[in-house]
C-alpha cells in the first residue's frame, strides 16, 4: 500500500465541512454517547440520496440527527426520512437537531423502539433508499428487512462495515468482526445486487437492488 493513501483518508474525511447544524447535532451525540457519522460518510449518504432523488428515506440508528441532517440535504423539499432508535434520549436530541437546522416536522419521522419490531411492519418496496447504522450484532436481520422495503433501483447504505480497520485484517475473528466481513461478502456476492464498499469514515457498504 501507499505510504500516501492514509494521508488521502485523512484528506477525503476532511473535504467536505459541516454545516453549522451538523457541527452541532455532533456534539449533542457526542455528550450523549453516540458515535455520529464523519463528514466523509455524511458527504457519501447526501449524494446517494441525492443521485437517486430519494423521496422515502429509512435510517435505522437516529443518535443526535448528524447523518439524518446529511441526508435530508440531499433529499428532495418534499422528501421524508424515517428514523428509527431504541433510545428516547437519542430522538430528544435529534428533535433539536432537526430544530435547529429549520427543517419542518413532516420532513421526520420518528420511532422510537427495537428497528426488528419497527421494520416488519413497514411496506415491500416502498422506500428509495435504507441507511443500517446500528447494533451490529443485528445487522444481518437489518439488512434483510432492508432489501425487503428498499424499491428496485433504491440504495441501501450499511455504515461501519470496516469497523475499526478489523475487517480487512484475516487474525481478526472477533464475533462482529467476523459477522461484519461474513455480511459484506454476502452482499457483494449476491446477483441481485450492484454492491461497492467505499473506504470513507468506518466504511460504507452500499448496494443497488437490481431485482
Amino acid at each position: 500500500m501507499s505510504v500516501q493513501k492514509p494521508a488521502s483518508w485523512i484528506y477525503t474525511e476532511d473535504f467536505l465541512t459541516e454545516p453549522p447544524a451538523v457541527e452541532a447535532a455532533r456534539r449533542r451525540g457526542e455528550e450523549l454517547g453516540c458515535t455520529p457519522v464523519l463528514p466523509g460518510v455524511g458527504g457519501a449518504l447526501r449524494l446517494l440520496a441525492a443521485s437517486v432523488q430519494a423521496h422515502t428515506v429509512v435510517e435505522i440508528g437516529t443518535g443526535a440527527g448528524v447523518s439524518a441532517l446529511w441526508l435530508l440535504d440531499g433529499m428532495p423539499a418534499d422528501g421524508v426520512l424515517t428514523t428509527i432508535d431504541i433510545e428516547a434520549a437519542h430522538h430528544r436530541a435529534a428533535r433539536q437537531s432537526f430544530s435547529a437546522a429549520g427543517l419542518a416536522p413532516q420532513r421526520t419521522r420518528i420511532i422510537t423502539g427495537q428497528a426488528l419490531d419497527v421494520l416488519p411492519r413497514l411496506a415491500d418496496g416502498a422506500y428509495d433508499m435504507v441507511v443500517v447504522d446500528g447494533d451490529k450484532r443485528e445487522y444481518p436481520a437489518y439488512v434483510e428487512q432492508a432489501l425487503r422495503i428498499v424499491r428496485i433501483g433504491g440504495v441501501v447504505a450499511v455504515d461501519n462495515m470496516l469497523w475499526h480497520d478489523k475487517v480487512a485484517d484475516p487474525a481478526a475473528r472477533d464475533e462482529t468482526t467476523t459477522l461484519l466481513r461474513t455480511l459484506g461478502k454476502r452482499l457483494r456476492d449476491d446477483e441481485h445486487l450492484q454492491t461497492t464498499l467505499l473506504p470513507v469514515g468506518d466504511g460504507l457498504l452500499v448496494a443497488v437492488r437490481k431485482a
